[in-house]
């Protein structure tokens, strides 16, 4: 039986996906896995993890942007952040990607 109701394991999953797959020793915690504070880049997305991660409002997959790190919902025109190698899917976490279509009726010049 999992402890947490199985939440902890979806963490220690997307933890594994971040490093590459490699189980890490001492618990993960307080690790240098060469992507310290002196990194020029964050790391891109694990491309086997992005198979498994959908909007959490839409349920449709993302697209992962490297150069701004972010998961992008093109239909909603949202993009989640990914801190520190976790994608951050809460919605109000998210930004606004693209303007919002006129409305009908108006004109534009």
């Amino acid at each position: 039986m999992l402890r947490g109701g199985g939440r902890g394991a979806a963490a220690v999953l997307l933890r594994r996906a971040a490093a590459g797959g490699r189980a890490a020793s001492g618990g993960g915690r307080g690790q240098d896995l060469g992507r310290g504070p002196g990194s020029a880049r964050p790391q891109p997305l694990e491309p086997s993890l992005l198979r498994f991660l959908v909007c959490p409002l839409s349920k449709r997959p993302l697209r992962y942007e490297e150069a701004t790190n972010e998961l992008i919902n093109e239909e909603l025109g949202i993009a989640y952040p990914i801190i520190d190698d976790i994608p951050n899917m809460i919605p109000e976490a998210a930004r606004t990607t693209q303007k919002k279509p006129p409305a009908e009726g108006l004109k534009q010049p």
